[in-house]
């Protein structure tokens, strides 16, 4: 064997393949419901929209992007995720001349340097949304509840929405000097990079995974402590829309999202029993991204969704679909002259929309059959010398176990109804 795949990704092989189409599909169909037109963007870009649009101090753009240098001596980057290249896109292709709101939804492959886990790969699936140009409460509404209407159509009825408000940058710089005054005394027991965070982000110790850190932050304050009074109506006019729209949700004043364009409502959708990244999506607001990223002030807010997470979540809670794959007529000949007659057929089969199959292994008609059999097929059509004489077929019903001699143009029909 030449080589494996790295570590990190994997093959989505038939039979798996069809499960995640399913999800795409659902994904798709609720968008459109919603207004939401997809997008595509490169999977690599320019490594400056990363820094600038997800942030320096992010563990994103300090370890685990993908970088290198390309044959022009550019820096160029895998995307990491997929918000920046939407706003890319959004400021290159001009799209903010256009009509207002600009509602878009991708899905594709997004790539990080980390440790594998369950659920957890280098390269990853995400679903996500964008939203620019719509600043009232009820878009931040809006969006929440297209994810939780997303997962309730796949039947995942038992994942927990997790609000918050991050404010804007007035409140930032308060919950900022707050957090420094706060960990000073103990900034030496925080871990290496919480000490780096603590002079340019004092927000993201917070998010810190380390239990010792978790510890030290539990009294900390909270950016829901440190809300301006137009930051505290805009939240609670979006908690409304979300009583309106009877979606249930827990505040958690502590859950502070790991990209530093976020402002305004932060969320994040769990799904309990997946292990110990039980997070499968989450989004917010990022008013200042598209300005930071050259264009003009423009509010946004969107989210992404985990696909791996969800495929998990799905297994584990038995909600996979049970989707049958492969062709529903299987098409045994015998002798040259039955090949050319069955191969001719096939394509009439096909033409007419049945999903149809034949062997290209030279096998005996028994075994032909025995090859149906483990397929799955739902018909077989048999042509062999006495077929060939009297221009007719036999169709086998392989669920019934019967079988009738008709034409042709018979067995097209019947099969296509």
């Amino acid at each position: 064997m030449l080589t494996t795949r790295p570590r990190g990704t994997a093959d989505i092989l038939p039979g798996q393949t069809e499960n995640w189409q399913y999800i795409e599909n659902v994904a798709a169909r609720v968008c459109r419901e919603y207004g939401y037109r997809e997008i595509r963007t490169p999977i690599f870009e320019h490594t400056e929209l990363f820094i600038r649009g997800v942030g320096e101090s992010t563990d994103i753009v300090e370890k685990e992007m993908y970088t290198f240098r390309d044959r022009g001596e550019r820096s160029i980057t895998l995307r990491p995720e997929g918000t920046a290249s939407v706003v890319r896109a959004y400021l290159e292709d001009k799209l903010h001349a256009g009509p207002q709101p600009v509602k878009t939804y991708y899905i594709g492959p997004m790539f990080r340097y980390d440790r594998p886990q369950a659920g957890r790969l280098r390269q990853f699936h995400q679903f996500g949304i964008e939203v620019f140009g719509a600043q009232q409460p009820a878009a931040d509404a809006e969006v929440m509840a297209l994810a939780m209407d997303f997962y309730g159509r796949l039947g995942l009825d038992d994942l927990e929405l997790h609000i918050n408000s991050l404010g804007c940058p007035e409140c930032r710089a308060v919950v900022r000097e707050k957090l420094q005054q706060y960990f000073q005394p103990v900034l030496n027991e925080l871990c290496t990079n919480c000490q780096d965070r603590f002079t340019r982000n004092p927000l993201r110790i917070l998010d810190c995974k380390a239990s010792h850190c978790a510890e030290l932050a539990r009294e900390a304050p909270t950016t829901a402590d440190c809300l301006c009074p137009d930051c505290r109506a805009h939240f609670e006019k979006v908690r409304q829309h979300m009583q309106d729209l009877g979606i249930p949700y827990i505040l958690d004043k502590r859950l502070v999202r790991g990209l530093d364009y976020y402002t305004h409502t932060a969320f994040e959708i769990m799904a309990p029993g997946i292990g110990a990244q039980s997070s499968i999506g989450g989004g917010g607001r990022y008013n200042g991204l598209v300005e930071a990223c050259g264009g003009p002030p423009t509010p946004g807010i969107g989210f992404a969704l985990g696909l791996e997470r969800i495929l998990l979540a799905l297994e584990q809670r038995g909600k996979l679909p049970d989707i049958k794959v492969g062709p529903v007529v299987f098409l045994a000949a015998m002798g040259d002259r039955a090949i050319r007659e069955g191969f001719s057929l096939l394509a009439r089969l096909r033409a007419a929309g049945i999903a149809a199959d034949m062997d290209y292994q030279g096998r005996s008609l028994k075994a032909q059959m025995k090859y149906a059999g483990k397929m799955g097929v739902r018909y077989a059509v048999i042509i062999g010398e006495n077929e060939l004489q009297k221009g007719s077929v036999v169709l086998r019903d392989m669920i019934a176990g019967s079988q009738r001699e008709i034409s042709k143009d018979e067995a097209i029909r019947a099969l296509h109804s």
